[in-house]
């Protein structure tokens, strides 16, 4: 791993404890074949999680936040038209989670 602790003067760069400056032209080029292959790595990191992603859709794994435990309970409380404050109290829930729950569309 390269710890880069960047010792700035005008427009040299130093990376301390390595050797590496880009002062002069070999120092330039290591640290562009560094860049290059951390580009490399995080473009195959990138494929690989998307590949993943595509194989775990077709598998028919659901993704997002799982719906709320509640989420029914409170559906049913609001059909009957018992109040905001009632519902908090039975179901222990937040204004916030309430309100939510009550602006989601029923899943």
């Amino acid at each position: 791993m390269l710890w880069c602790i960047i010792e700035n003067s005008l427009d040299r760069h130093s990376f301390l404890g390595n050797g590496l400056s880009t002062e002069d032209t070999m120092g330039k080029m290591v640290i562009q074949i560094l860049a290059a292959v951390a580009e490399a790595e995080r473009e195959h990191i990138l494929e690989r999680t998307n590949d993943g992603r595509l194989v775990a859709m077709v598998a028919g794994v659901k993704f997002g936040r799982k719906p709320h435990q509640k989420s029914a309970m409170i559906r049913e409380f609001i059909s009957q038209s018992a109040t905001v404050k009632l519902i908090i109290e039975k179901t222990g829930i937040s204004r916030a989670t309430y309100f939510r729950i009550k602006n989601s569309p029923a899943i």
